[in-house]
């Protein structure tokens, strides 16, 4: 049998999933989807509370965690039939991740934190021509300043300009899935609207999907569509 192709299928939505059982395990905490789709160039909300498997979930959709029963398709493949390693390459060349902590290496510069999200992602390092450029573009379109701001340590930065990197590594190069987990929660509602602004911009450059998880009902007149966790995941915790 030929190995999975990761060449993304352009007909199929951007995140299908189905069925899907999963259970953290010594916890007896389980997450169940029976069905949930984000369309090709979709941008989608999903608001709930906190602890009620919204980060599970993201974790299930770029392949970090695996389901026990039901089928996950990412851009028309489906995580299941690669191997962990080829799950970690497919996340890397085709979903754009923005933490809620936004998981910036600390030590690292501006710049050096939006080329890492090229290290092992040879296709988008190719689509983005020349990094160090890309990495500049980018941060230009998200209004971070220029000159030594740029290559300062990440741990110098405002929490404001932390989130524009985070944001600029997961665009760059062009994934066609960006995920984004609470990535406004330490942001006031000015802060919140200019980022979205930015980040919104930037989807509409690349033509990119956009899942983003979040308590903030705020936030839910930017999105083409609002899901309530209530009605995609059912959750149980141990007794």
């Amino acid at each position: 049998m030929a190995a999975p192709q990761l060449r993304p299928d352009d007909s199929s939505p951007a995140i299908a999933l189905s069925g899907v059982q999963f259970e953290w395990k010594g916890t007896g905490f389980r997450v169940a989807v029976d069905a949930f789709q984000v369309a090709r160039g979709e941008r989608v909300l999903l608001l709930g509370p906190s602890g009620d498997g919204k980060s599970t979930l993201l974790g299930l959709i770029c392949g970090i965690s695996t389901p026990a029963e039901g089928k996950i398709e990412i851009l028309g493949t489906d995580l299941a039939a690669l191997s962990s390693a080829r799950r970690d390459r497919f996340r890397a060349e085709h979903i754009g991740v923005i933490f809620q902590m936004f998981n910036l290496l600390p030590y690292a510069s501006a710049l050096e934190n939006v080329r890492l999200g090229l290290a092992f992602a040879p296709g988008r390092a190719r689509r983005a021509g020349g990094d160090a450029d890309a990495a500049d573009e980018l941060l230009t379109r998200l209004d971070l300043p220029e000159g030594k701001m740029r290559l300062r340590p990440a741990s110098g930065l405002s929490t404001g300009q932390q989130q524009r990197v985070a944001a600029a590594r997961a665009l760059i190069g062009g994934p066609e899935l960006i995920v984004a987990d609470e990535p406004t929660s330490a942001l006031d509602g000015a802060s919140q609207e200019r980022f979205l602004d930015l980040l919104f911009a930037q989807l509409d450059r690349l033509g990119a999907s956009l899942l983003m998880v979040s308590h903030d009902e705020r936030l839910a007149p930017r999105f083409d569509r609002v899901v309530r966790t209530t009605d995609v995941l059912r959750t149980e915790a141990a007794a």
